[in-house]
């Protein structure tokens, strides 16, 4: 058998660093199937390209696979020099002085696999789920027999048998103690529209759930290394199908003892559904409401209107369940109007926090490129490695974002822009603080808008 080494290229920590389970889950299979493979982090490991070199020189693998989770940090105020693909690039440098064959893999990959696999010059590459693919491309490596230079696309794993992630207790030690947070997927798939989002062409549109009670097994596992503070990394995490709700079942049934959080789609929920959310640890929701208005939720399919999004709040509201709503300006439709209707709607939302983004970053195979590309606010095969974004052509994005600093600036609990809230995280991180963190900022016995933290960090955020 083959020894195999894996390395997650990700060293961003905004908002905070992330367990990277994609290298993990592909370890597990590889794992399964014989091989010895180790399991490298980049951002574990100090970001050291000397250290790499060494480790690698100690470990002498006969394969070497790299993870790509990000393509950019998808934030139109920041520069567009893609950085995030140049260290990748660096990373593979090193890899190839060992002058074995390179995989490149991951979320970020898939999404610019000719582009990213041609920039960084890897020797193979791995679009979408990489389980069975991996193996199936050591398998040939390894027997002299020809293999295909990329693995696309193609049905998703069974939700049975999605592998589950071959963990590292030093790689949880780490990210326990800087963050605080393991993330767990509980399904794979995503059964909405969006017009911009990527995740049906990574994962499909048809939601693949894993089994209650092997995510529980996982979760007590989690706990039994100290693991107490859940992200739960699915798409949506309330899916129609009430998988989630059979999951906060048996999470109360066991007594698994986690505060947890996850991605929610606005729309219609019982009360009884939240209190058994919140009796099976819910902390917070981050919720995709992605658009403010009628008028550009339509812009970008969304299946609800803001009359749903107000009532979903507020039910949340009623149950003290602290929300974050994560909003992008100047999608199809939006006109300087609609962004004033905009900001006064997010204003009108209480006791929940806002992360207004300005444009859409674009990825070809998504019905908003094909828009863009009819609009012509881009070319078709253009490339989009260096980030490209959606503005509509019926406004002025300066004009616009000066309204949202203006529309914003008085809210300490509306983070406008997006390097806003990662300031005043920042912050509370060096206050100890652990965990999402956003919801530090909700106090449900205030008025809206009301700041609970500590003073001096209070201070601090000010100034800054």
């Amino acid at each position: 058998m083959a020894s195999i080494f894996l390395i997650s290229a990700n060293t961003n920590v905004e908002p905070y660093p992330v367990y990277p389970i994609g290298m993990s889950v592909i370890a597990g299979s590889l794992h399964a199937a014989g091989h010895k493979v180790v399991q490298y982090d980049m951002l574990a490991a100090g970001n050291s390209l000397e250290h790499l070199r060494s480790t690698l020189a100690e470990t002498k693998p006969d394969y070497a696979g790299i993870s790509i989770r990000n393509v950019d940090n998808v934030d139109s105020f920041t520069s567009h020099t893609n950085k995030y693909i140049h260290k990748t690039r660096l990373i593979v440098d090193v890899l190839k002085e060992t002058e074995v064959p390179v995989i490149a893999g991951g979320a970020g990959f898939s999404l610019l696999p000719e582009e990213i696999l041609e920039y960084i010059g890897a020797d193979y590459g791995v679009v979408g789920e990489g389980e069975r693919k991996m193996v199936d491309l050591i398998e040939r490596l390894e027997q002299g027999r020809t293999a295909p230079k990329f693995y696309g696309k193609e049905q998703g794993i069974p939700g049975a048998e999605i592998p589950v992630p071959r963990w590292d207790p030093e790689l949880l030690r780490y990210y326990l103690e800087q963050s605080g947070v393991i993330n767990v997927q509980t399904k794979r798939g995503c059964e909405h529209c969006c017009s911009y989002c990527t995740y049906p062409y990574l994962e499909g549109r048809k939601m693949r759930v894993r089994p209650v009670n092997e995510v529980a097994d996982e979760l007590e596992m989690l706990c039994n290394y100290g693991a107490d503070n859940i992200f739960f990394t699915d798409s949506v995490l309330n899916d129609r199908g009430g998988h989630y709700l059979q999951l906060a079942e048996e999470i109360v049934r066991r007594r698994i003892e986690i505060s947890w959080c996850g991605f929610f789609q606005p729309g219609p929920i019982e009360n009884d559904e939240l209190a058994l959310l919140k009796r099976s640890g819910l902390q917070a929701m981050e919720v995709g409401t992605d658009a403010t208005s009628d008028t550009t939720l339509k812009g970008i399919h969304k299946s609800f209107n803001f009359a749903e999004v107000m009532k979903f709040n507020e039910k949340c509201v009623d149950q003290k369940i602290p929300c974050a709503h994560f909003v992008i300006f100047g999608g199809p439709g939006e006109t300087m109007a609609t962004v004033r209707e905009g900001i006064e709607n997010m204003n009108s939302l209480h006791n929940c926090v806002v992360f207004p983004f300005s444009g859409i970053r674009l990825h070809e195979g998504t019905p908003l490129f094909t828009r863009a590309v009819k609009e012509g606010v881009i070319r078709r095969g253009q490339s989009l490695l260096e980030p490209f974004y959606y503005f509509s052509p019926e406004l002025d994005k300066d004009e616009m974002n000066a309204a949202l600093m203006e529309g914003f600036k008085k809210r300490r609990d509306r983070l406008f822009p997006p390097d806003e809230g990662q300031q005043r995280i920042n912050i509370m991180k060096k206050f100890g603080f652990r965990g999402i963190l956003w919801d530090q900022l909700i106090k449900f016995d205030d008025q809206p808008g009301t700041n609970i933290l500590p003073q001096s960090i209070r201070d601090s955020a000010h100034a800054r």
